[in-house]
């Protein structure tokens, strides 16, 4: 039996699994999608428990740059980018934490089923829900690029398989069950997916430490690397928490400070991950999730860029010219046994499916129930349920293949377009979930002015390359956005009554 087979067969139950779920969910749900189809499609009637609720978020935020990009970086920069990584331990415990029970409250007051419909509903303005939802297209479909590159990069590597191909297979797997299974299939495959990113990371633990003769060995081959590149200045010093090259830090403070936003506090502006505080079925559901969810990011986080360091004592060098991103697929495909590499490999894999079927499904929800249903409610004509059906699947396809389209000829480093999209996202729809939320002041100039201000200030720094010291550009956006929202809300109108009653009960006392 040859390796490659050996290597695939595990890869291709799993995609089997993954499509059956797809199709199975599709068959279970025909009656609570006759009865209303964008609500079961896009947030699985608000049933999900805390186990499930936990596991999707945690596999929505775990993309290919947390098994890709970011171990690759870790193995060329050492023990500082763990530090770096271990900002994104707080991401789930602040989502569901912060927005998790306001968001669920007033969703269900208002029968929101996605986050723009929570814009909508707070800031009563069809045009900021417009523009809200046409900045999480692009931006998803942008982030869906790096995730379509990452994930047929592994396929290929681990395989043999050309990019393309991979590139194919990968993408029919992701987009079918998607399309056809909604969010339900999304957040079961997500906990599947979470499952296995936990066994692979720990089969890849098993093979590093194995090949590299033990911890104390892989330790000593660490300092060696670093004490050489001190005295020759080249390479970086892998034990300083800087990650210093010539004595300069390539890690610093700043970056430090900016990634606590990037990755840490201002994940509670992505929709993609907010949507979820819409979809749990109680409250015990939220706190065991809470508690599910910091546990196993912060595993998967530190866990995985920890054995990018630890990869040094297995992996000394890579081939000229290739990038940091070839690290794991070339641990994957070079050092361990074929079936146990098999089962490696759907880890990364399972990430980035996980990530690109949220981003789908939510992306797919602003065109058919953000842009399209609106319209129709708006003008109080008749929803023909089986017709919406065929357009939501028909724009999670859509979207899908543009995605795919767009990924044929990829970039480098996929880590920096994944933190191009989050920052993005993040300084459209931070201030205006927050604020919107917990502010009763707030009203639809200050949003409008905050979204338009602040996304136009981090586009603007991206494309011109201004850098304010070594900050990442997302404090540009997030500073600016809170500039324009409170000079904005100052110059608009305040709340009706009705809003106020539904989001800041309190303080209307009936």
């Amino acid at each position: 039996m040859s390796n490659s087979f050996m290597m695939l067969a595990p890869v291709v139950i799993f995609f089997v699994i993954l499509m059956g779920m797809g199709f199975y969910i599709q068959k279970k749900s025909s009656d609570a999608r006759a009865e209303n189809y964008s609500k079961d499609y896009y947030i699985g009637g608000r049933s999900l428990g805390g186990f499930v609720l936990a596991m999707t978020l945690v596999a929505t935020y775990s993309s290919v740059s947390s098994f890709l990009s970011g171990p690759g970086v870790a193995w060329q920069k050492g023990f500082g980018w763990v530090y770096y990584a271990s900002t994104q331990v707080v991401a789930a415990f602040l989502v569901l934490g912060v927005l998790g029970k306001k968001m669920a409250v007033v969703g269900r007051k208002t029968d929101s089923v996605t986050a723009v419909d929570v814009i909508r509903n707070r800031y009563q303005s069809d045009l900021i829900a417009t523009i809200s939802a046409v900045v999480i297209i692009v931006f998803f479909t942008t982030q869906m690029i790096g995730q379509f590159v990452g994930g047929a990069q592994i396929f290929s590597a681990a395989t043999g398989l050309s990019y393309t191909a991979g590139l194919i297979i990968f993408a029919i797997v992701v987009v079918l069950y998607t399309t056809v299974g909604g969010f339900t299939a999304v957040a079961i495959t997500d906990t599947a997916c979470a499952i296995m990113m936990l066994i692979g990371m720990f089969c890849l633990a098993y093979a590093i430490i194995s090949k590299g003769g033990g911890l104390a060995n892989i330790m000593a081959t660490i300092n060696e690397a670093s004490a050489t590149a001190q005295a020759t200045g080249e390479g970086f010093n892998m034990v300083a928490p800087t990650a210093p090259s010539g004595g300069v830090a390539s890690i610093p403070v700043q970056l430090f400070i900016t990634q606590w936003m990037l990755c840490g506090v201002c994940t509670i502006g992505l929709p993609q991950t907010n949507v979820r505080c819409l979809a749990y079925k109680d409250t015990k559901s939220v706190h065991r999730a809470m508690m599910y969810g910091t546990i196993v990011v912060g595993a998967m986080m530190v866990g995985m860029h920890l054995l990018g360091v630890l990869s040094r004592g297995v992996l000394l060098t890579l081939p000229e010219g290739a990038s940091t991103d070839t690290v794991v697929p070339t641990l994957i495909s070079q050092y361990m046994h074929p079936v146990l590499a098999g089962l490696t490999i759907i880890g990364p894999l399972a990430a980035t499916m996980s990530t690109i079927s949220s981003l789908l499904i939510a992306g797919s929800s602003a065109i058919v129930k953000d842009i399209y249903l609106h319209h129709k409610e708006a003008k109080k004509e008749p929803v023909n349920q089986s017709f919406v059906g065929k357009i939501s699947i028909g724009m999670t396809a859509i979207m899908g293949i543009v995605a795919v389209l767009l990924s044929i000829n990829p970039p480098d480093i996929i880590v920096w377009i994944n933190m191009f999209a989050f920052g993005g996202l993040q300084t459209a729809f931070f201030w205006i979930f927050l604020l919107g939320l917990f502010w009763k002041k707030a009203n639809k100039t200050g949003a409008m002015w905050c979204i338009i201000g602040g996304l136009g200030a981090y586009i603007l720094v991206y494309v011109t390359g201004i850098k304010i010291g070594a900050f990442h550009n997302i404090l540009v956006g997030i500073v600016v956005g809170f500039v324009c929202f409170v000079i904005g809300n100052n110059m608009g109108k305040p709340i009706e009554e009705k809003v106020g009653k539904i989001f800041f009960p309190e303080k209307y006392p009936d």
